[in-house]
């Protein structure tokens, strides 16, 4: 097993997760509690690379952080190098690509919450940061974790937009998922099979977490 890859493949999940929270958190928000007819529009959009086979979105994403797109052509401007084939596009790829996996479990978790206690708590003088912050997102925290868990897992076994997005430049855009493409091209099974063996168990981890969450086996907020 490539250990770089391996580390690569982490900083990519983790820094994905990060910001697919910090994205997801409002977005989520809006989802849940607005009264706009028109919001399906928004939640087909979000939902939309769950359908969409991953070279189409992989391709798609390559044209718009391509020197010839739009956020191709931005980024070289203001930082002088492409974002087609750097970290920073596997990035802003890998987002779009694991988007509905952090935005969904939110959304459902907000929409379970008690409206009552929103009520109360805004008759009672509290804004509505105060009142996300201090309410509803702990009281949805396994949306939270479980948008968190599955964007990170998400990204961590992709294939497809990596390819189309990064290519296979090694130390830089060759994750755990590329290398063991390779090594099953290169007929060497036995390290192809010591990565996806990794891959199954950190899987595996995943889908734990996310059930015992939901489940409520542990809550930083459980006094457990």
């Amino acid at each position: 097993m490539s250990v770089e890859a391996l580390l690569l493949s982490l900083r990519l999940a983790c820094t994905v997760a990060a910001l697919l929270l910090l994205l997801a958190l409002p977005l989520a928000y809006w989802l849940a509690f607005t009264a706009w007819r028109g919001k399906f529009l928004a939640e087909a959009l979000v939902a939309l690379p769950l359908v969409l086979p991953p070279t189409v979105l992989g391709f798609y994403a390559l044209v718009a952080l391509g020197p010839r797109g739009v956020l191709g052509k931005l980024w070289e401007g203001l930082f002088g190098h492409p974002l087609a084939f750097t970290f920073t596009g596997l990035v802003l790829a890998s987002m779009l690509y694991s988007f509905p996996f952090a935005v969904q479990p939110l959304v459902n978790s907000f929409e379970s919450l008690d409206r009552r206690v929103l009520d109360a708590s805004s008759m009672l003088g509290a804004s509505r940061m105060r009142s996300f912050f201090r309410i509803i997102v702990p009281l949805a925290w396994p949306g939270v974790v479980t948008g968190v868990v599955l964007s990170f897992a998400h990204t961590l076994g992709e294939f497809g937009v990596v390819l189309m997005v990064g290519g296979n430049l090694e130390g830089i855009t060759r994750t755990v998922s590329i290398d063991i493409y390779d090594r099953v091209q290169a007929l060497d099974y036995v390290g192809a099979n010591q990565t996806a063996l990794f891959l199954l168990v950190v899987s595996f981890a995943v889908l734990s977490v996310v059930y015992g969450v939901n489940r409520r086996v542990w809550s930083p907020w459980s006094g457990r």
